[in-house]
């Protein structure tokens, strides 16, 4: 009967849990690194203040957060950077993806790989721009508001 005891079938569930967490917590750190470098007071940087509360909303432990902005403060740690590709899909679709990177020719590499399976290719920069307006950033929140009506005040 080998495979059928409990705790073996709550180690499995509990390292899939743990890691989809710590991918979690990574993405977070990171934007709470690049946040902070524009400064690493969040009275006056409003982006990591809205950063350090994201990641207190999915449970970050606060060490992990304090972390992040140690690692900012030392002049060592790997330089993050945010970095802005546009692209043209299939039937000329703009596309424009964000990405955080500590390896912007990677990041790159990464990017025109995955465009090239789906007939895609890299565009200079601001010949996709033009057709976006920057307004804001819509996150849905399950169960807290009706998602229709906000949508449609937003304009008001």
């Amino acid at each position: 009967m080998s495979g059928h005891s409990k705790w073996s079938q709550i180690k499995h569930k509990k390292g899939v849990a743990d890691q989809k967490k710590g991918q979690v917590f990574s993405k977070l750190s990171k934007l709470i690194s690049i946040a902070a470098r524009k400064g690493i007071h969040p009275d006056k940087n409003i982006e990591l203040k809205n950063a350090i509360e994201k990641a207190r909303s999915l449970n970050m432990p606060k060490e992990s957060i304090e972390r992040s902005l140690k690692r900012v403060a030392e002049k060592d740690s790997a330089r993050l950077e945010e970095l802005l590709v546009e692209a043209i899909g299939p039937e000329s679709v703009n596309i424009i993806i964000t990405a955080v990177t500590d390896n912007k020719n990677r990041t790159i590499g990464a990017i025109k790989n995955i465009l090239s399976k789906y007939e895609a290719k890299m565009a200079q920069s601001g010949s996709v721009m033009w057709a976006f307006e920057k307004n804001g950033l819509f996150e849905e929140l399950a169960g807290n508001e009706d998602v229709q009506e906000v949508y449609t005040n937003i304009g008001d």
